[in-house]
């Protein structure tokens, strides 16, 4: 099936890529062209399946997947050239995330763009996953139209920095869980154990679960959360941001 990209489409998609500031010349004369055979990865980065179960991001998100894993190793390389292995996997498991691909697809629109059919535009609770699978199909759209991840890097650099630069300040926020096992065990503290309640049955409510945080017996503090994952990781930030407070961390 040919992926047809009328006048109006192919305006709105020169309109968003420009609107991305990616400071590439190649980029640039294609935009200028307005060529509608080199928009065409771009057009199906922004199709979602329930609109065309034949042309869709699916594909270029999993492409998407390999390329934002290369450009983030390239970034860490160049910026934190003296940083361990371990501190590298660390850090571009938090730039490459699908928490990050979704806070990236808000941040530059790309829902607008989206294309859904009615069962996609009807579900809330997948709204967030689309924008980050569609951000992640962009990435590899943005590679395959060049055969290189040089733009991908021109584009999402000066983000990752801005990023690393957080998550380094305060990893506790983007990895509390860890970061409060880890000081269980520097102090010879059994793990952290969390209790878990379902408070509604409402899919998507930010206050579905409820968490206890147990240490050495003891209930330190507690969260809610959407699912079972995001109220633990709720709870033990809360925790941590406790603990430094009164000086324990």
């Amino acid at each position: 099936m040919k992926n047809i990209i009328n006048v109006q489409r192919k305006n709105q998609i020169i309109t968003f890529l420009k609107s991305l500031k990616i400071r590439s010349k190649r980029l640039s004369e294609i935009l200028k062209a307005q060529n509608i055979s080199g928009l065409e990865d771009f057009n199906k980065a922004l199709i979602h399946s329930s609109e065309n179960k034949t042309i869709n991001y699916e594909q270029l998100e999993f492409f998407g997947d390999a390329v934002l894993r290369l450009a983030a190793s390239n970034f860490i390389e160049r910026k934190y050239p003296k940083m361990s292995v371990g501190e590298r996997s660390e850090l571009r498991a938090q730039i490459v995330s699908d928490e990050w691909l979704t806070k990236l697809g808000k941040k530059i629109g790309i829902e607008e763009l989206i294309v859904k059919g009615s069962k996609a535009l009807g579900d809330e609770n997948a709204k967030n996953t689309i924008i980050g699978e569609s951000t992640e199909a962009l990435i590899g759209a943005l590679y395959k139209c060049f055969n290189s991840i040089q733009e991908v890097n021109l584009w999402l650099d000066d983000i990752w920095e801005e990023d690393s630069e957080i998550f380094l300040k305060t990893p506790y926020k983007f990895k509390s869980k860890t970061v409060l096992q880890e000081w269980c065990q520097s102090r010879g503290f059994d793990l952290p154990i969390y209790k878990i309640s379902e408070i509604s049955k409402k899919n998507g409510d930010p206050k579905r679960f409820s968490c206890d945080v147990f240490i050495e017996g003891l209930k330190e503090s507690s969260a809610f959360g959407k699912s079972h994952k995001q109220a633990e990781t709720n709870a033990a930030r809360v925790l941590i941001e406790k603990f430094i407070t009164i000086g324990k961390i």
